[in-house]
């Protein structure tokens, strides 16, 4: 004698929906790239009909622009969180800068090489590359006026200084697809140099001042399991 059980179909809330497509679409991005979100390919990433993608994102466009936000906002809070879990900038940053490195975060650099690329022909991503940039410099902007506040950093230019850093990881991370490897150490870590030195610290002070702890999960990436073609597709 056979027998089988029948899944319990879930009906999903409207929210949590469009919350499962933009993940889906970020994990897309972040290993396919960018051009690949189309609504077929999130349809067959989730195993639903490609009328309830549609249904939550008419233009793909909006979808794509979600797809970088989130990935990138993920990115954002992981690297560098808004408050200092230890109440120390010095400490904030050197974790930010330790977990900046390695092939951890090497799809996340390729992802920002994708999005500032194709922003250039669709204005709906530039807007959301444009928007992700003013977080970044607004967040590292804020940990280093808290350091100065502390006593920690002495820079008169907090903002001109965050810039300054971004602008050297964003030169490093343009190295993505080919990789770091070849380069001199002092390469791989021009961006702390460029902050130690833009902060008034010592050489060699953010790389020593905490052990960073290790990151439990890639930026952007999913946590939770995609729905099932079991589940009821509304």
């Amino acid at each position: 004698m056979t027998s089988s059980v029948q899944r319990k179909r879930i009906r999903k809330s409207p929210d949590d929906r469009r919350a499962e497509i933009v993940e889906a679409a970020a994990t897309v991005a972040l290993t396919e790239g960018l051009e690949c979100i189309t609504l077929r390919r999130i349809a067959e990433q989730l195993d639903v009909r490609p009328g309830l993608i549609s249904h939550y994102f008419p233009a793909v466009e909006d979808l794509v622009a979600e797809a970088f936000g989130s990935a990138a906002t993920a990115e954002l809070e992981s690297l560098l969180p808004a408050d200092p879990p230890d109440g120390s900038s010095l400490n904030h940053l050197a974790r930010f800068f330790a977990r900046a490195t390695g092939p951890a975060y090497d799809d996340m650099s390729r992802l920002w090489l994708n999005a500032r690329h194709l922003s250039r022909y669709r204005p709906v991503l530039r807007e959301r590359v444009l928007g992700q940039e003013s977080l970044w410099r607004g967040r590292l902007t804020g940990a280093v006026r808290a350091g100065v506040e502390r006593g920690e950093f002495h820079t008169e230019d907090p903002d001109l200084t965050a810039i300054r850093i971004l602008v050297v990881i964003d030169g490093l991370a343009s190295h993505a697809n080919t990789g770091l490897g070849n380069h001199p150490s002092a390469v791989i870590r021009l961006a702390a140099a460029t902050a130690e030195r833009e902060l008034g610290l010592a050489d060699g002070t953010l790389a020593l001042a905490t052990e960073p702890e290790p990151a439990t999960a890639e930026p952007g990436s999913p946590t939770t399991e995609p729905g099932s073609g079991t589940e009821e597709q509304s």
